[in-house]
């Protein structure tokens, strides 16, 4: 509907596969004129991607689910099938959402949520041991998961307390993935 014939793009990566009845849509001037589909991604039949969507790489969109516009997805994302996803939403790297989720809200890096309304259950454990996380990588996640999800804090007093995760001993890569998730998180995250 916004679109007027300005120049605008739709990028696509590479090796995707794409099944059946799916729509692509090209991004807006509203938006940076782009709507970008990563490299090694599995979209199943009847996906729906709108306008000025960032998908990112290795992902798995399962059928029917449905990205509205500026929607952002992190790599090795699992998107449930039956699901929509709600415009602007941010979905972080290595989460899967379940079968037939309504996502309103951001949805933190290495977390598994599902229902309506969305609930964060757990953290995404057997993803991670597919990409072969080291026990001590997915001890760390699970500490940030509590923190988040099953301490009384607030998530200002989480976010510290992932922050002081941190050691000297690990890059702490993945303490920062979340950190910067939760920082530029515009519409809340699943609690």
């Amino acid at each position: 509907m916004k679109y007027a014939g300005e120049p605008t793009e739709l990028v696509i990566g590479d090796r995707n596969v794409v099944h059946e009845f799916c729509t692509f849509n090209l991004g807006t001037v509203q938006d940076q004129g782009v709507t970008r589909i990563g490299s090694d991604n599995w979209i199943m039949a009847y996906v729906h991607i709108a306008h000025d969507v960032r998908l990112g790489d290795r992902t798995v969109l399962a059928n029917n689910a449905t990205l509205a516009g500026h929607v952002q997805v992190g790599d090795w994302a699992v998107v449930g099938g039956l699901t929509g996803v709600h415009q602007f939403v941010k979905i972080g790297a290595h989460a899967m959402i379940g079968f037939q989720a309504h996502v309103a809200q951001d949805v933190p890096p290495f977390i598994t949520v599902d229902g309506n309304p969305l609930t964060a259950r757990a953290v995404n454990v057997v993803g991670l041991r597919r990409r072969d996380f080291s026990a001590e990588r997915i001890s760390v996640i699970k500490q940030m998961h509590k923190l988040l999800y099953r301490s009384s804090m607030t998530l200002e007093q989480a976010v510290a307390a992932i922050g002081a995760l941190k050691t000297p001993q690990d890059d702490g890569a993945d303490i920062d993935l979340m950190l910067n998730f939760l920082d530029a998180a515009t519409r809340g995250i699943v609690r």
